[in-house]
């Protein structure tokens, strides 16, 4: 991985979405969000982003996707890995994408991770993204997300949001790029 260069910090609260509007262009070919305690309102709620072709608006760009998890229980009772395909992956759909399913709303429950999105600028290929992101799950899980695939366009991509499937979050959004 190359040197990240933080260009970017975003903060909600009781906030419906965090819209990152500027600062993704052709000075970097990979760009990295870091999500800290990202808390949702509302109780099982996903968390999603969905982007933006250059000068496109309705954040609904076409996404084909992956997305498992790995869990355990806080009594150690229950644990699993697996995929979940009903719901959080998408084949050719045009939501916001799931990164983590299922949020705790308490005060002692969050998401952080990282979601990696590569040449975003390019109108050529299309593009393609990763995540990690660690949950307290609703039903008192940890959970370690991972969410991967592409965004079907060949324009360039100079937007992103991020919300939650239901609710607002609150939580903070950093967006670094990777020379």
């Amino acid at each position: 991985m190359g040197i990240p260069t933080l260009i970017s910090t975003h903060t909600a609260s009781d906030a419906a979405s965090v819209d990152i509007t500027s600062g993704i262009d052709s000075t970097y070919d990979e760009y990295m969000f870091v999500l800290t305690d990202i808390n949702a309102a509302t109780d099982e709620a996903q968390f999603t982003f969905q982007v933006n072709a250059a000068g496109g608006s309705g954040f609904n760009e076409t996404i084909t996707s992956t997305f498992f998890a790995a869990y355990q229980n806080e009594a150690g009772t229950n644990t699993s890995l697996g995929y979940l395909g009903e719901g959080p992956d998408q084949a050719q759909g045009t939501s916001y994408q799931s990164i983590s399913f299922n949020n705790g709303n308490g005060s002692d429950e969050s998401c952080a991770g990282i979601l990696h999105l590569f040449s975003p600028s390019s109108t050529t290929y299309v593009k393609h993204f990763y995540s990690e992101v660690n949950a307290y799950h609703g039903s008192n899980y940890t959970v370690d997300n991972f969410a991967a695939g592409y965004i079907n366009t060949t324009s360039a991509i100079d937007e992103i949001s991020f919300k939650m499937s239901t609710g607002n979050l609150d939580g903070v959004i950093q967006l670094y790029g990777i020379a």
